[in-house]
């Protein structure tokens, strides 16, 4: 008699599920086997492998080769991923990862797969079998996908950040050159986006960046690419873009920003743009050159006028200034780590006696071959290139060793604009003065109308630390700035040089002469010191002195000489008061 099930097997039987088939899981999760045989290159394939790879025939499954077709972005990448493990010998196998698109045909949408397994070294320690399984993974690689497209897009606008844009900047370029074509690159920079900021804050400054993104997007031809370069800068590449198409083409987007006042939560704000563009590859055969030129392009449109557009043009003046530049910083950095700059000292003296009161000390450079470089081809390139700062710092150190060797000397010394915030030119000086006591007091640093009027808190603190010192300062080319004399008592100068270009004028222009005689005699009641440059002749000289300036310099005086003056008999050559 057959046995009979206790009650308690009935009833496990009942509250256990049947444990499915092994295929019928895999099935289910989107899964199937292989098992591949390396050495003859046949793929086996568990039944459930058409749930994995729908439409795709079998024959073009059955075989490592012939799988490698359907996979992007790279056939090898089932075998690449096997070689890049090392092998572990034993029954377990190598372990190995990789993941790939499968499709039939480009007009096929791309299954993406993720494949692991295990490989089995034969005697050479190469691959000769693997087993595995393969899954669909299309939500991961769509997250993958969205990351990737977030990282290349600037998160205000939605547009393509910098490296992006200048990533398609290069391959438009090279396809323009490939197919003899021509395309355009533009910088559309927000004018006066600070002053915005400056009144509403960085809230509505975004909102305007972000409305001026949408105006120039909704501009562009199909294929055009738009990305933002710069905190106020659009950069647009236009596709087939004739030098004509760009002027056209730059007064649209011009006409869209200005005509229309951009909305914000404090309100509507005007703004304009200018417009610097180059056409590439005929003027830009790189990215280099394509925004260095439309970066010079875009200064200059905003230096005519904002709101207006410039495209940049061959020009043989400015290359050929170029060059000199190039050559005179690389000779401006020899000759400073040779000791090649040096001194020329200009007199100034009394305008009443003609005695000598001190020297201004001018920058000069030997170039090695008995010719010799003056301030005004050293200074404008060394101040745009960046290299003032190591010649201010030089010149500071030969004035103050000339005023340590000779006692009796003062000397002046003409610093940058970029000098008077410098702190290691501040660092430089200090050490000077304490290493060399008594010098402060015959020094006197010049610095220009222009900056004492750029920031007068900061300038006030760059005069206040001087004089601490002992030092003396004095305004250099007064006039040009038409600097108020408020100012000039709350900087505490103690002296002011009158600009050479209504000096040497006096004898013949009366509006000259009314304008110099006005600062003097206003210096005079501020108790500021006053030198008049650029004096040509006794006549002049003697005006000067009667309207009460203190010191004159220049060509009646002598013009600056590398001897040095104080090491010849006194006097010996100036001229005699008249």
């Amino acid at each position: 008699m057959p046995a009979q099930d206790s009650p308690l097997s009935r009833n496990e039987a009942i509250l256990t599920p049947a444990l499915p088939q092994a295929s019928d899981i895999l099935a289910a999760l989107g899964q199937a086997v292989f098992a591949w045989d390396i050495a003859s290159d046949v793929i086996v394939w568990g039944e459930h492998a058409g749930a994995v790879f729908p439409g795709i025939p079998a024959e073009r499954l059955a075989t490592g080769a012939e799988f490698a077709k359907l996979i992007e972005p790279a056939p090898s990448l089932r075998t690449a991923a096997l070689a890049q493990t090392s092998a572990v010998h034993g029954a377990d196998g190598t372990p190995y990862r990789v993941e790939y698109g499968v499709r039939m045909s480009t007009s096929d949408p791309v299954v993406w797969v993720e494949e692991t397994g295990r490989w089995f070294a034969g005697p050479d320690g190469r691959p000769v079998r693997a087993i595995g399984s393969v899954r669909i993974n299309n939500e991961r690689h769509a997250r993958d996908e969205e990351l990737t497209r977030l990282a290349r897009l600037d998160p205000l606008t939605g547009e393509l950040n910098r490296s992006h844009l200048i990533a398609a900047l290069a391959e438009a370029i090279e396809e323009t050159t490939r197919f003899r074509s021509t395309s355009a690159f533009m910088l559309v920079g927000i004018d006066h986006l600070a002053r915005v900021n400056d009144a509403f804050g960085f809230d509505v400054a975004d909102a305007v960046i972000l409305d001026v993104g949408k105006r120039i997007r909704a501009r562009l031809r199909g294929g055009d690419v738009l990305g933002r370069f710069s905190g106020n800068k659009f950069g647009l590449i236009l596709k087939n873009c004739t030098i004509d198409d760009m002027n056209v083409a730059a007064e649209r987007f011009l006409a869209g920003i200005r005509d229309e006042v951009v909305p914000t939560k404090s309100g509507p704000v005007s703004v304009t743009a200018s417009i610097g563009a180059v056409s590439v590859p005929r003027y830009a055969r790189n990215t280099d050159e394509a925004v260095n030129r439309a970066h010079e392009t875009l200064d200059a449109a905003k230096r005519r006028r904002a709101g207006s557009f410039a495209a940049w043009r061959p020009d043989a003046t400015r290359d050929a200034q170029r060059r000199v530049n190039i050559r005179v910083t690389d000779e401006i950095v020899t000759a400073l780590n040779e000791r090649r700059i040096k001194l020329a000292y200009e007199p100034v003296v009394s305008a009443v006696s003609r005695e000598r009161a001190f020297h201004e000390c001018l920058v000069r450079m030997d170039q090695g071959d008995g010719q010799v470089l003056l301030a005004p081809d050293i200074v404008p390139v060394a101040e745009r290139l960046g290299l003032i700062r190591l010649v201010d710092h030089r010149v500071l150190e030969l004035v103050v060793a000339e005023l340590a060797a000779a006692p009796d000397v003062s000397l002046s010394l003409n610093i940058s604009p970029d000098t008077t915030m410098d702190p290691d030119w501040w660092a430089g000086i200090e050490s000077l003065m304490l290493a060399h006591p008594g010098v402060a007091e015959r020094l006197i640093v010049e610095i220009t109308e222009t900056v004492a009027i750029q920031d007068i808190d900061d300038v006030r603190g760059f005069v206040t630390r001087l004089k601490n010192f002992g030092s003396r300062i004095a305004i250099d080319d007064f006039g040009a700035g038409y600097t108020s004399f408020r100012n000039l008592r709350k900087l505490g100068v103690d002296i002011v040089k009158i600009d050479g270009a209504f000096v040497q004028n006096i004898t013949r222009s009366a509006d000259d002469r009314a304008f110099v005689q006005t600062l003097i005699d206003l210096a005079r009641r501020l108790d500021i010191k006053t030198v008049a440059e650029w004096v040509q002749d006794d006549e002049a000289a003697n005006m000067l002195r009667d309207w009460g300036c203190d010191y004159i310099q220049g060509r009646l005086i002598g013009l600056a000489s590398a001897e040095r003056p104080w090491s010849a008999p006194p006097d010996s050559a100036l001229p005699a008061a008249g």
